[in-house]
């Protein structure tokens, strides 16, 4: 019998294809290796998954041989190979989308071997497969020399222009943006008004410094406990691989000694510490550890906490590396080299040798959901691919999910509480609602800055202290709304209101709210302040011009001078966003040096270097986003003004409670993490709402016990799974048609007739359009997951053969965002 490879192979198809392993290549070919084979007369790098010696179901002379093998050594492990596949099976994506997850770069050594034996000839399709290793960076500078007027066009020109404007830059970063940069940078260098020079790429940020190892610090009671529970966990776990494999199942560990942990500690309690107690612990057993933690948490300073400990033998894994840099941290997991991985959400995917530990920090963030192409989730995964590989898992979070909330209650996680601060001098601060229907503004005049937390400010910064003040609204306003005719000003690709973004100029007044937006834009003076309120004093820096920005499509365009409905010249900016409270803090507190910490100024390392200046006493106020509420420990913080509690309450999702009560505990916790008491100022038009109330109190335990309660009354999760079908097009009428037809199909499957599966919709999205596409919704409903996934695979035939292919379908399963 013929020796026959499944291979998947990069294509939006759920199956694995058939190709004949020729006898050159018998003994080499093995599951996890990656080969070069003939689809549809290209030729693909694709993934042995099964390799056997068995009759062909097809017709023999149809079946293709392996073209090349690439790895001698297979690309995926044994143990992430198999996790993947059922990844994909759970999801319902397609096999090669999601081993394309896991893979590391194609090395120019492979290629070049490939090339020698003759293999590349013809169409080759190394789709998303990139090249790294042998070459160095080649950047370009411009000169001090000048050309003669006139001399230069084109390109030529525009590139010059560019690296004096701009600086130094990347040869590969120009030809992005200049189809033919290197043939003008070749003649600008013969002119010699460019150096071209190479070198080796730049060293992944988070290793750049030196970093010196650490003592480790005493452990109180709850973190010894803690630590000692899960080195039992790690001592009794078994050999990899000796997880018994229940498909469809990647919420439920095995149900034996306990080897699933969620960490539940308050804001400041030390959960790092003990992820550092077990890290050492299974790497004395001689096993590896994956972290994983939010992107926006993972930062230099988390990093060096770990470098400290275990020094440079430690993989980072993020979005910020470059191929060379991430092919680099993936050989040195594969090899064996470094057996610790830290990460973000494709940490999931490391090829850590012998996994023995998974730790998954702030458990709860939304962002370890995927929400393009594969949409997994990193948690649950993280869960699943534990279990299989006989690893122990540890969740870890000051407000756990309410889904890991619920396993524990089924017995499928242990608890293990932390309920007092690390340092003992450190206590959870004082929190004080403000009811902003019984205060007013204050000394600054806007609403949202009431007296009381003016007065905290002012206290705070006599003590020379230093404050936050969250609120997750970037911009200066985040509507434009015509003073005439109340006309909103949207986005045109999408069904949301474009938010108003300012630039910065010197020496111009401070913008008053409610000030007209052309008036803005020009840097018209503000309009008087109150009565009693403080002269706004010169500002060194001021905004000026701005731009209207889509938060979705990244849309951006000028403010209008006039209302598109009715010609008004009146155009308002409604509403606060970051950019207009850092500059109402600034006026309303000259002596105060205030920062703003958001996505408009977190570039690369620019995030890192406020956080440094804020740890250096040089900040007196942050300003920010969520991104102020990730895990940062700032000693001198002992002020935080939550300035909207109300804004994420309100929004069409069943988790939007969970969500903004999450939110105000975190930020809460950024406040009195030493020996300074911390106090939080909530500013809420519903004090009553029971997010708001519970944070107040520091009740996460009453919290989660009411949210669990209401979701099982009302039939989500975890009470129910559910799945999503999202369904968009150009064209509204066939998004809505398709909607209705896998509607209907849902309804009329065995299951559905049944009743074991509720079909919701098909319905508008909260977001009607986006990115100019009419997006429709059908919500599948189920108390057991078997009747649900019986309903999934009964629409993916309808989806592949039967509907309009100017439509398209995602299943989302166990969806997060549902807007």
């Amino acid at each position: 019998m013929p020796l026959l490879a499944d291979v998947a192979v990069p294509v939006p198809l759920s199956q694995a294809f058939t190709y004949e392993v020729p006898a050159a290549l018998a003994g080499e070919v093995r599951p996890g290796a990656r080969v070069l084979c003939e689809f549809h007369r290209r030729k693909l790098l694709g993934v042995v998954l099964a390799v056997s010696e068995r009759s062909a179901a097809i017709d023999p002379s149809k079946i293709k041989p392996l073209a090349a093998l690439v790895d001698a050594r297979p690309a995926l492990p044994a143990e992430l190979l198999s996790f993947l596949q059922e990844l994909a099976a759970y999801y319902f994506a397609p096999i090669g989308e999601v081993l394309r997850l896991a893979l590391p770069a194609i090395e120019r050594e492979q290629v070049r071997a490939l090339k020698a034996q003759g293999e590349l000839n013809g169409v080759l399709d190394l789709g998303r497969a990139k090249q790294v290793g042998g070459r160095k960076v080649a950047y370009a500078r411009a000169t001090d020399a000048v050309e003669e007027p006139g001399t230069l066009r084109g390109q030529a020109a525009a590139v010059l222009a560019l690296l004096r404007a701009n600086g130094e830059q990347p040869v590969a970063r120009l030809e992005e943006r200049f189809g033919n940069a290197r043939s003008a940078l070749k003649k600008l260098a013969e002119r010699n008004l460019v150096a071209l020079d190479e070198r080796e790429p730049p060293r992944d940020p988070f290793f750049r410094l030196a970093e010196a190892r650490d003592v480790p610090p005493e452990l109180n009671a709850a973190q010894a406990e803690a630590a000692a529970r899960i080195d039992a966990a790690l001592a009794a776990a078994p050999a990899p691989g000796a997880g018994e494999h229940r498909a469809g199942a990647p919420h439920e560990p095995r149900p034996a000694a306990p080897s699933a942990f969620l960490l539940f500690g308050v804001t400041g309690s030390g959960k790092t510490e003990v992820y550092l107690r077990a890290i050492k612990s299974c790497l004395e057993r001689g096993r590896g550890a994956l972290v994983m933690v939010p992107e926006i948490a993972l930062t230099p300073q988390l990093v060096a906490r770990f470098r400290a400990r275990f020094g440079d033998a430690l993989a980072v894994l993020h979005s910020g590396l470059s191929d060379a840099d991430r092919h680099a941290m993936w050989s040195s997991l594969h090899g064996g080299k470094v057996r610790v991985a830290i990460g973000a959400r494709s940490a999931l995917f490391a090829p850590v040798p012998d996994l023995g530990l998974i730790l998954v920090d702030e458990e709860h963030d939304g962002s370890f959901k995927q929400e393009e192409g594969v949409r997994y989730h990193a948690r649950d995964m993280a869960l699943l691919r534990a279990h299989r590989a006989g690893a122990v898992c540890v969740l870890g979070s000051a407000t756990p999910s309410i889904e890991s909330v619920a396993l524990v209650r089924r017995g499928k996680l242990t608890e293990l509480r932390l309920p007092d601060r690390a340092h003992r001098e450190a206590s959870l601060p004082e929190v004080t609602l403000v009811d902003l229907r019984r205060f007013g503004a204050g000394p600054s005049g806007d609403s949202l800055i009431s007296l009381p937390l003016h007065r905290a400010l002012e206290k705070t910064l006599a003590a020379k202290e230093q404050a936050i003040l969250f609120l997750n609204r970037r911009g200066f306003a985040p509507s434009v709304v015509c003073g005439s005719c109340g006309t909103l000003t949207t986005c045109e690709a999408c069904s949301v209101a474009l938010t108003y973004h300012r630039g910065r100029r010197r020496d111009a007044p401070p913008p008053a709210a409610g000030a007209p937006a052309a008036a803005l834009a020009a840097g018209a003076p503000a309009a008087p302040a109150p009565a009693g309120a403080p002269a706004a004093p010169p500002m060194d820096e001021r905004p000026q011009g701005g731009r209207l920005r889509c938060h979705y499509c990244d849309y951006a365009g000028p403010l209008p001078d006039r209302c598109a409905a009715c010609g008004s010249r009146t155009l308002l900016l409604e509403g606060l966003g970051t950019e207009r409270l850092e500059a109402t803090i600034a006026a309303s507190f000259p002596e105060a040096r205030v920062a703003r910490l958001d996505r408009d100024v977190a570039g690369k390392d620019r995030s890192q270097a406020i956080l440094a200046r804020m740890r250096e006493g040089k900040i007196d106020i942050l300003v920010g986003t969520q991104m102020v509420t990730k895990g940062h420990d700032l000693p001198n913080v002992t002020l935080v003004g939550v300035v909207n509690a109300d804004a994420a309450l309100g929004l069409p999702d069943f988790r939007a409670a969970e969500r903004g009560f999450q939110l105000l505990v975190q930020v809460a916790g950024r406040a009195g993490r030493r020996d300074r008491p911390g106090r939080v100022l909530i500013q809420t038009r519903n004090p009553e709402h029971p997010a708001i109330a519970f944070a107040a109190a520091h009740n996460v335990p009453g919290f989660l016990d009411r949210e669990i309660r209401d979701r099982e009354e009302v039939g989500y999760p975890p009470a129910t799974r559910l799945a999503l079908l999202r369904v968009d097009a150009v064209d509204e009428s066939v998004g809505r048609g398709a909607a209705a037809k896998l509607a209907a199909h849902a309804r009329t499957c065995p299951e559905g007739l049944a009743r074991r599966v509720e079909v919701l919709g098909p319905s508008a999205a909260p977001i009607a359009r986006l990115r100019g596409r009419y997006r429709f919704r059908v919500l599948l409903r189920a108390r057991e997951r078997g009747p649900l996934r019986g309903t999934l695979a009964a629409l993916v035939g309808l989806m592949r053969d039967g509907l309009d292919r100017n439509a398209r379908v995602i299943i989302d399963v166990d969806p997060v965002a549902m807007l």
